[in-house]
């Protein structure tokens, strides 16, 4: 039953792909918007995370606790790539100071559970800014703004043109010793697909990427084993 549960999942998911590559030609950011809409709509709550199970709460600690290992100060300005429905954003939110905290995402949906979270935990006091974004262009964010970036379970679900693309404007609004974390899964052989809706990525192919545009790339060896992804940093070049 489990495996005929699966392949029927499965089926559906390569017609959605079918329709949703000839609606959105060329344009990832909208099919993936796409297939999270639908995700929602479906009740699969992976997309925004379900703030009921302990793994939402044990990978939400996970992260934070990791950015505040590597020095995460109340006093940074936080920008989360795909911040879902607050599922380590709510605690980067309660430790840095009011209006520190920016965060967005692709689809309305998630955004609006994002709210939810700010309420159910108490801190709308903190003025955290989130926003639906259409692309990786960053461009209403001011320059040199933020110490910190960090994209959790995002590059794993892009092509690496909408990788580059955020890797083209994301160092503009870092400031000069500021890093950006991301987390990817690695293949050790060759960078591949599932559908467009799961990407993996070897570490060469991201490192060279980060470094055309800018960037020093760091291989994160202290996050292995924590969390089925690997983590990279990226640091502006001097």
């Amino acid at each position: 039953m489990r495996a005929q549960t699966r392949a029927r999942r499965y089926l559906q998911r390569l017609r959605r792909d079918a329709l949703l590559r000839f609606r959105h030609r060329g344009d990832h950011i909208a099919y993936y918007r796409e297939v999270v809409t639908d995700d929602l709509r479906r009740g699969q709550a992976t997309a925004v995370g379900n703030v009921q199970r302990p793994a939402w709460r044990r990978i939400g600690r996970l992260q934070f606790d990791y950015l505040k290992s590597h020095g995460l100060q109340p006093r940074h300005y936080v920008l989360e790539i795909g911040c879902g429905n607050l599922r380590a954003g709510w605690r980067i939110i309660k430790y840095l100071r009011a209006g520190h905290y920016y965060g967005v995402d692709i689809a309305p949906d998630v955004i609006l559970a994002a709210q939810d979270t700010i309420a159910a935990q108490g801190l709308t006091a903190k003025v955290p800014h989130v926003t639906v974004v259409g692309d990786m262009t960053y461009d209403f964010l001011p320059d040199d703004y933020f110490d910190v970036v960090h994209a959790h379970s995002v590059f794993s679900h892009c092509p690496l043109d909408v990788i580059e693309e955020c890797f083209a404007h994301i160092g503009r609004v870092m400031k000069p010793d500021a890093f950006f974390d991301f987390t990817f899964f690695r293949s050790d052989n060759k960078d591949y697909g599932r559908l467009r809706e799961e990407f993996r990525y070897r570490v060469e192919t991201l490192t060279g990427a980060a470094e055309r545009h800018g960037f020093h790339a760091q291989f994160m060896e202290d996050w292995e084993g924590r969390h089925v992804q690997s983590k990279m940093r990226l640091r502006l070049a001097s």
